[in-house]
């Protein structure tokens, strides 16, 4: 039978061509494409470094290398036809080289396999895609700083379990997020030293008999460290899985802040406004307003972590080296950093758009009794004891609650009946900007910290741009 009628890469051990429902249910080319970039940059060092040890001429490595930037350009003006009879990126384009140049192509696979092959251009892709969530992230940082440093002193109700708890200031809860943003930016940093290192040259699985030298595949393509041991870079996808983590820790993250601006926004709270742009309505009740992108975002939040139950699911079970199961490592894998990178560009466009209702805050900081640690707090300063003074307050604020006022609404009068360790000066402590300020240390919400927090971000983003 003839070569033509199975498959380029490995026909001869066949006697029968693959099942068409077979051909096409083992092909990854519908999804793979996107490697293209990385298949012929890592095709291109390939060559160079054959050529560079003598396996190749120059005439031939040069010869493969105009090849493949023609076809790179192909595929680039949509002139290239993908074949799912060649199973995946790979072959197209190896399949397509041999046609532009004979048989110098067929000589490129030379000292490579397609499992050390794929396992480059993974981590070639993926650290490009980092790279770019890296960008994200930091333009998302940088328009949390701009809206903290412009509403550092702007109160509002800090929450627990919901529960208004005691006031803090806008700009202080968006630097809780600039921090939470901080730690998905090293966690990624991290995730990429370890994508970073060169799978290329350990062959099926065993390495190669050609007198390679990796350390120059190594050098070409930018790779920190070439892989240690074969077996184990070419069935590795730790990479895969460590990134899904994190973006699954950074789209957690994001679904907390959409949560929140889900609620803001509502007529509930109306604490802010977000721009139309970044909002619908309803087909049916023509005074809605939508926050979708907040809420498309939070549901978004599933997919990466299904990427990363998937992936941990797809490896738990292979033995050594590389396996088939191994090409479902990428729909995970792309969809994951799809998702995440787009929910950051769209957190990024509208963060610096939202608009604040200061009134609204202030309001809301003023009910729920949100300044009752203050007044406890400033019984201690009196010489009363902690648990002492958390008793009294709570009296103080079972009759608020009876009556129907604020600790700060209450006369003196009123607040001696609790305790006669109370005078006038109390009323300092019970302001809304009096608790606020009091809070005057690194991590806390008094404005001049919010101000100064602002300006270590700041110097943060400008250190990771030097």
């Amino acid at each position: 039978m003839s070569l033509e009628k199975t498959n380029q890469s490995w026909g001869g051990r066949f006697s029968e061509p693959v099942d068409a429902f077979v051909a096409r249910f083992t092909a990854s080319v519908d999804f793979d494409r996107r490697l293209y970039r990385h298949d012929i940059m890592g095709s291109i060092a390939h060559a160079s470094m054959l050529a560079s040890v003598g396996v190749l001429t120059d005439a031939e490595r040069d010869s493969i290398v105009q090849g493949l930037e023609t076809i790179q350009a192909e595929i680039e003006a949509g002139q290239f036809e993908w074949r799912v009879e060649l199973e995946d990126v790979h072959m197209n384009i190896e399949a397509r080289l041999t046609d532009r140049i004979g048989v110098t192509g067929k000589k490129l696979h030379t000292g490579r396999s397609r499992n050390d092959q794929v396992a480059t251009d993974i981590r070639l892709w993926l650290r490009d895609e980092i790279d770019l969530i890296l960008s994200e992230i930091t333009r998302l940082q940088r328009g949390l700083l701009e809206v903290a440093e412009r509403e550092a002193a702007t109160i509002m109700p800090g929450f627990t379990h919901l529960q208004t708890a005691q006031p803090v200031t806008f700009g202080h809860h968006l630097m809780a997020w600039f921090e939470m943003l901080s730690r998905d930016h090293e966690r990624l940093v991290d995730c990429r030293k370890r994508t970073n290192r060169l799978p290329l040259g350990s062959a099926a699985l065993a390495g190669t008999t050609y007198p390679i030298d990796r350390e120059i595949t190594c050098a070409l393509l930018g790779f920190e460290a070439v892989g240690g041991n074969s077996l184990d870079s070419v069935s590795d996808r730790d990479f895969a899985i460590e990134f899904c983590a994190a973006a699954s820790v950074a789209m957690m993250h994001l679904s907390r802040f959409s949560e929140e601006l889900v609620l803001w926004t509502s007529a509930q709270f109306q604490f802010i406004d977000l721009p139309d742009r970044f909002c619908t309505g309803s087909s049916i009740m023509p005074q809605k307003k939508n926050p979708d992108v907040p809420e498309l975002v939070r549901g978004k939040s599933g997919r990466v972590f299904g990427a990363l139950v998937g992936l941990l699911t797809l490896m738990k079970g292979q033995p050594l080296a590389y396996n088939k199961d191994n090409q479902e490592d990428k729909e995970p894998l792309f969809d994951a950093a799809d998702t995440l990178r787009d929910s950051l560009r769209a957190f990024a466009d509208m963060v610096p758009a939202i608009k604040p209702r200061p009134q609204a805050m202030r309001e809301a900081a003023l009910r729920g009794f949100s300044t009752a640690t203050d007044l406890a707090d400033y019984l201690v300063r009196k010489g009363l004891p902690f648990r002492d003074c958390h008793e009294i307050v709570g009296h103080a604020v079972k009759y608020g609650v009876e009556s129907g006022k604020d600790l700060a609404e209450m006369n003196l009068e009123e607040l001696r009946r609790f305790s006669d360790k109370i005078d006038q000066d109390v009323f300092e402590v019970l302001t809304l900007e009096g608790s606020v300020n009091a809070r005057d240390h690194i991590g806390g919400t008094a404005p001049a910290q919010v101000q100064a927090a602002v300006i270590r971000g700041q110097a943060l983003l400008a250190a990771r741009s030097a």
